[in-house]
């Protein structure tokens, strides 16, 4: 998993434009045997024999699309707006290095020096439709030798390990759980295998919905990152999961109840194996988990995820030891039949 991991944190990838993430997928899947095919939203489908045949169809699904930013308009002094792609907090996009992924331009999202600030704008953040982002353009004709409308832009690849095993990156969201699905993919499988690798997980889980319709799978493991709430100012109460805990099983978020005997499975193989695990405590966000369950015929799902600090921002953060659990546990769990 971790011979993918930078590479694949550093493509840029906003939802929509998540090509060069599959060419990156397709070329490191290529020569291990499997079948691959790019559905018409952009879906890379992906089978893979193993030893043994299953009777229920058992599909591992991580998004490649990361948070990002589209232009939507440039002024007369060069300055340009836009708007968000995803859930992102305004607070963490004023003053960012950002980069066009049409034309690698690199770009600062422009903040007002707190010199010049009025009392009343001093501890405030502005909207991020309110936001520009300078290019370094002289004027309005200048920028459009560089970039249109309709352009999009993620934060500046900056992927770093440091500390007691820790990795920071843009895009860890969930590109590690695609780093996790290749791995395994260029393995020896126990059983027949489907894996998915979507797009446009972050407005809406729209891959999801697609492969959900075609491929009618029966059980669905989906791999993601979740919000750790191990940050000050955070009560343990509302902790939802821990960093350095281990994998993290859910229960229940916003859009889904996942299936009693696939967590008890997780939770069985796990202390079976000696797989760091934690619940997530607390029922929040949502992923492709609940796409799955509610599409075409529905399925029985599960979502294992890292637990991640300040996700959806240039700086998620992730311990190395909680991915190798979730990719032990992903890999141990594709051992079991599930017939």
């Amino acid at each position: 998993m971790k011979r993918y991991l930078k590479k694949y944190c550093d493509i840029l990838g906003p939802s929509g434009m998540e090509d060069a993430v599959r060419e990156a997928i397709i070329a490191d899947i290529k020569d291990s045997g499997c079948e691959y095919k790019t559905d018409a939203v952009g879906n890379l489908l992906v089978f893979k024999k193993g030893k043994k045949s299953r009777a229920k169809k058992v599909l591992f699904s991580a998004h490649m699309d990361e948070v990002g930013f589209m232009v939507k308009y440039i002024d007369e002094q060069g300055y340009i707006l836009f708007d968000a792609i995803g859930g992102v907090d305004r607070r963490v996009v004023s003053g960012r290095r950002l980069v066009f992924c049409e034309s690698n331009l690199p770009g600062v999202v422009a903040s007002k020096a707190v010199h010049m600030q009025t009392p009343e704008e001093k501890g405030k953040c502005e909207a991020i439709s309110s936001m520009h982002i300078d290019i370094g353009a002289s004027d309005r004709e200048t920028a459009l030798k560089y970039v249109s409308i309709g352009d999009c832009a993620t934060f500046v690849p900056n992927y770093e390990e440091f500390g007691d095993g820790m990795v920071c990156s843009k895009a860890l969201d969930d590109r590690f759980g695609c780093a996790i699905l290749v791995a395994m993919i260029n393995s020896e499988l126990e059983y027949d295998t489907y894996f998915a690798f979507n797009t446009c997980e972050e407005v809406g889980c729209d891959g999801a919905k697609e492969v959900a319709h075609n491929l009618r799978p029966d059980v669905v493991v989906v791999i993601e990152t979740t919000t750790a709430g191990d940050i000050l100012g955070v009560p343990k109460s509302k902790c939802a999961c821990q960093v350095g805990s281990g994998a993290v099983l859910s229960i229940m978020d916003r859009s889904t109840i996942y299936d009693q005997g696939l967590l008890e499975a997780a939770v069985e193989i796990a202390t079976e194996k000696n797989i760091k695990w934690q619940y997530k405590n607390v029922i929040a966000g949502g992923n492709e988990a609940g796409e799955y369950q509610r599409g075409a015929e529905g399925a029985k799902v599960l979502a294992i995820s890292a637990p991640a600090r300040y996700i959806h921002s240039q700086s998620n953060v992730l311990k190395m030891s909680d991915m190798e659990a979730v990719a032990d546990l992903v890999s141990a769990l594709n051992e079991r039949s599930f017939d």
